[in-house]
C-alpha cells in the first residue's frame, strides 16, 4: 500500500519528526497509516493532529481493526511495544513489498521510538540504523535560480561579491543535531508487553512470518548463486562490486523492482547497504555501518 501523500508532506517537515509541526492545519485531524507487513497482518499507526500523540496496533488477518500495541503522546516516554530486531524485521518485509519505499528508514523511522534498545540489543548498531533511517529522509531540492548579471558588467563589478549566489536548501530534512538527538536509542519507561491485553502470540506469529519470508529470498532461484557475491560486499564493506551484483541478479531472472532498484546507478549508499544484507542473509547494520 503506498504510503499516503499527507503522511510524505509531513515526512519532509523537520517539526514532523521534531514535535513541531508547522503546518498541521492544512492536514486531518486523525492521520492513520497502514504498513501491511504479509498474510494480513498489518502494523497500524494513528497520529492526532496537531497534538501529535501517537497510538501503534497490529492488525491481524480476517480482522479490520487492530489491537493496541502500545500509546504514546507527542514527546514520549514511549513504550517498549515492539522489540528492535521485531520491527527491523518487519520494516524490511515491509520495504520489498513497496516499490514506493526504496529503504526500510520511513517505516524504521516511524516506529522506532516504540521498539527502544535493551540489554540484549547491539546498541551501537541500533544507534547506527536509526541514524541511516533518518538520514534516508530527502526532498527534492530544485535547482538554484540563475545569479549574476544578465548582461556583461563593466570589469569594476565582474567580482564575485558583486553577484553572490544565493544559499542553497539542504535536501536532509534534519538537520545534525536533531538527526544525533532521534538517534539514541534510549531505554523505555512504559513496559506494555507485560500487559495481559497485548497480543504477544498474535505479534510472534507475525514476527515468524516474516523472519521467515527474509530468511527464504537469498535462497530463490534467482538469489542463490548471487548470495556469495552479496556476502563479500557485506564482509568487505566495499560497494564496488554492487554493479556486478546487479548484472549477475538480472541475467539470473530478477525482476524484483525493490530489489533492483536498490542495486541501479545511481547507487544511493543507503538503498544499497539493507538490499545487500537482506540478499547476504546478514545481521542488520553489517554492511551499513561501513558507511553511516
Amino acid at each position: 500500500m503506498p504510503v499516503p501523500e499527507a503522511l510524505r508532506r509531513l515526512s519532509l517537515d523537520a517539526g514532523f519528526w521534531t514535535g513541531e509541526i508547522s503546518d498541521a492545519e492544512l492536514l486531518p485531524d486523525l492521520l492513520r497509516v497502514s504498513f501491511p507487513v504479509l498474510d494480513g497482518y498489518a502494523l497500524i499507526l494513528e497520529i492526532e493532529l496537531p497534538s501529535g500523540e501517537r497510538t501503534l496496533g497490529l492488525r491481524r488477518p480476517s480482522s479490520s481493526e487492530p489491537i493496541q500495541l502500545g500509546w504514546a503522546p507527542a514527546g514520549g516516554p514511549y513504550p517498549a511495544a515492539l522489540r528492535w530486531w521485531e520491527l527491523e524485521t518487519c520494516a524490511r518485509v515491509i520495504a520489498l513489498a513497496d516499490p514506493t519505499l526504496p529503504h526500510p528508514g520511513l517505516v524504521t523511522a516511524l516506529l522506532s521510538p516504540f521498539a527502544p534498545a535493551t540489554a540484549d540489543d547491539d546498541v551501537p548498531s541500533v544507534a547506527g540504523i536509526r541514524e541511516a533511517a533518518y538520514r534516508s529522509l530527502r526532498r527534492p531540492v530544485p535547482p538554484p535560480p540563475p545569479s549574476g548579471p544578465e548582461q556583461d558588467p563593466l570589469p569594476l563589478f565582474r567580482e564575485d561579491r558583486w553577484w553572490p549566489v544565493p544559499p542553497a536548501p539542504s535536501p536532509q530534512v534534519l538537520d545534525e543535531a536533531a538527526i544525533a538527538a532521534l538517534s539514541d536509542p534510549t531505554q523505555a519507561v512504559d513496559q506494555v508487553r507485560a500487559g495481559k491485553r497485548f497480543p504477544h502470540e498474535d505479534l510472534a506469529d507475525l514476527v515468524r512470518r516474516a523472519t521467515a519470508h527474509l530468511d527464504a529470498l537469498p535462497r530463490r532461484d534467482w538469489y542463490t548463486l548471487t548470495r556469495p557475491l552479496a556476502r563479500q560486499i557485506t564482509e568487505t564493506g566495499d560497494l564496488t562490486p554492487v554493479r556486478a551484483l546487479l548484472g549477475a541478479l538480472t541475467e539470473a531472472g530478477c525482476d524484483h523492482p525493490t530489489v533492483l532498484d536498490a542495486l541501479s546507478e545511481p547507487l544511493v549508499a543507503l538503498e544499497a547497504c539493507w538490499m545487500v544484507e537482506t540478499l547476504a542473509g546478514a545481521e542488520p547494520g553489517t554492511l551499513l555501518r561501513h558507511h553511516v
